[in-house]
């Protein structure tokens, strides 16, 4: 189904040096972690990036969503945050019907196109890549303070006010990204009027947060990082979060889920987030999943 795609895999490259036991080590922090129970509805994994691989196995677009669907994950939207991994999402779409996709410049590649003059028209591209009708949504594009410092952050908020004008113009979905920028993200979106449609990818915030999102109707996304023990401030957010604006991904192959931190994450790892988040917040499991697969529906539209 996929031979069409360019190669996505990565193989990590064997340990040079060090003891038996070492190299043991390191090789398991690459191994793709074990399949949880699968879930009792099928959900979809939001925001996962299968053009990025880090694990020791080669996986191939087809394989990836075979193990999700194989736990109840059923479906992804495929993101991307260069020229290169948005050419990707498109030709992934177009390969596997289990795959919606999302485009964009991301937010800390954004100073890099600029200083090269290419911003414009990377961002051009960005918008006829976003004409295929299986990319529904423009992103991730945004704000990060903890990457891009100085000059880098006037073209952070010049790219990121384009793509918000573009999802607009194409009637697409918002995806955010967010890093230490709560008050500013927010403060642009209210400036340039924010989409019909707006998702916090990984979303990073506490209750502050999860109040303006609930106020104007934007979407919540809960990565593995829900799971992690410092992550209070989520648990916090989850519990206030209306419950149709509550999403699930994996950010993948970042941001592996407690208790597989620190390995290489893949869609199959949704379970172990969409469990934490029903035992915080004292929902049904089954339940939570046909919320969750009806607000994917809602933000991003039918995967048929």
């Amino acid at each position: 189904m996929c031979n069409s795609l360019p190669p996505l895999s990565y193989r990590a490259p064997e340990d040079a040096a060090g003891d038996a036991e070492e190299t043991s080590s390191k090789r398991a922090r690459k191994e793709y972690p074990p399949a949880p129970e699968p879930l009792p509805v099928p959900v979809m994994d939001n925001h996962t990036h299968l053009d990025f691989r880090h694990g020791l196995l080669e996986v191939s677009v087809a394989d990836a969503l075979d193990a999700a669907a194989a736990v109840g994950v059923q479906g992804a939207v495929q993101v991307g945050c260069d020229l290169e991994s948005s050419r990707f999402t498109v030709q992934a779409v177009e390969a596997d019907r289990r795959l919606l996709g999302a485009v964009a410049i991301h937010p800390n590649d954004a100073p890099g196109y600029a200083d090269r003059g290419e911003l414009e028209s990377a961002l051009a591209e960005i918008e006829e890549l976003a004409g295929h009708p299986r990319v529904r949504a423009i992103g991730e594009t945004g704000l990060d303070f903890f990457r891009t410092h100085g000059d880098g952050l006037a073209h952070q908020r010049y790219s990121f006010r384009r793509h918000i004008d573009i999802a607009k113009r194409l009637g697409l979905t918002l995806q955010i990204h967010d890093r230490d920028a709560h008050d500013d993200v927010v403060q642009v979106l209210r400036e340039e009027g924010a989409p019909e449609k707006v998702v916090f990818h990984c979303f990073s915030g506490g209750a502050e947060l999860a109040r303006i999102c609930n106020q104007n109707g934007w979407y919540m996304s809960f990565a593995g990082t829900f799971t992690f023990k410092n992550a209070e401030n989520l648990r916090e957010a989850l519990l206030i979060s209306e419950p149709e604006l509550m999403l699930v991904e994996t950010d993948s192959p970042f941001l592996t889920p407690h208790p597989h931190r620190g390995r290489p994450n893949a869609s199959y790892m949704v379970p172990y987030t969409v469990r934490a988040m029903a035992d915080v917040a004292e929902k049904d499991l089954a339940g939570l999943c046909g919320q969750l697969a009806d607000n994917t529906l809602a933000a991003y539209g039918s995967w048929d």
